[in-house]
């Protein structure tokens, strides 16, 4: 670990995750709140949220970011990929706690500076996940969990290395991947999926209600999404020894990502 710890490589990527995820973070849960300044006839009037808009503000966000840093750092953007793909030995544990910092640091700097874009909002409360009426916790829980595992089990079947049938854009797929989830699970939850936005929303607004089903909810998902790919749907040939050394070092044959190269592959950069 201490040797990934001195490269340049391993910071970039690591800057590269707080910088996308602030991008994502602003862009998409701007357009959440935007729906506040509909003009209709020079002026302004309330609406209900246009879910679909706002599905496409986080799946192409998402889309957009991966295309531009996916070849420094993977763009993860989402501590249940990150955990998946850890599971799925792609990553190190450093690179796995790392990346999540920084997405989780990425958030909640994008939706302070998003309370202070949208301050004379009324009852503005940044985005914050909640569980909707009529939704118990347990319900809420299960939304979490299906529509993060579809998620991180499309990130791992789209970059999986050992397919040469796969055509078109990854970071494309994986965006209409999140669109579909928040399709889903807007009207249950908010649509969490990612317990960094979720984070990010609840420490600015101080609202941890709940808070804790927009980890657990994508923590499960995310591991049983890697799990089943990894031993049942596309079970891989690496012993135990192979997967501690990925964890350890990040480097080892097929898991190689590390290469200074800038043309060496990583974790979500199209094939």
């Amino acid at each position: 670990m201490a040797s990934e710890f001195k490269k340049k490589i391993f910071w970039r990527a690591v800057v590269a995750e707080f910088l996308a995820m602030s991008l994502f973070i602003f862009i998409s849960i701007g357009s959440a709140l935007g729906f506040n300044f509909p003009v209709v006839g020079n002026k302004t009037s309330t609406r209900s949220q246009d879910n679909v808009k706002v599905s496409l503000a986080f799946g192409l966000s998402i889309a957009t970011m991966a295309q531009s840093v996916g070849h420094i750092s993977g763009a993860h953007l989402n501590p249940a990929v990150t955990l998946g793909l850890l599971l799925s030995c792609q990553i190190s544990i450093l690179k796995a706690l790392m990346y999540i910092i920084a997405q989780c640091l990425g958030a909640v700097v994008a939706t302070a500076i998003l309370s202070g874009v949208t301050s004379s909002l009324p009852n503005n409360l940044l985005g914050l996940n909640s569980l909707s009426e009529g939704i118990n916790a347990g319900q809420g829980l299960g939304i979490e969990i299906i529509a993060t595992f579809q998620l991180v089990l499309c990130v791992l079947a789209t970059t999986d290395r050992r397919r040469n049938d796969v055509s078109g854009s990854a970071p494309l797929a994986i965006g209409l991947s999140v669109a579909l989830g928040h399709l889903l699970a807007i009207d249950y939850t908010g649509c969490g999926i990612n317990p960094a936005r979720s984070f990010g929303s609840a420490l600015i607004a101080n609202n941890f209600e709940n808070h804790w089903i927009f980890w657990v909810g994508p923590i499960i998902g995310g591991a049983s999404a890697a799990l089943i790919y990894d031993f049942i749907l596309a079970p891989r040939t690496s012993d135990l020894t192979d997967r501690v050394k990925v964890w350890t070092s990040g480097q080892v044959e097929e898991y190689d990502l590390e290469g200074d190269d800038m043309n060496s592959r990583v974790e979500m950069k199209p094939k």
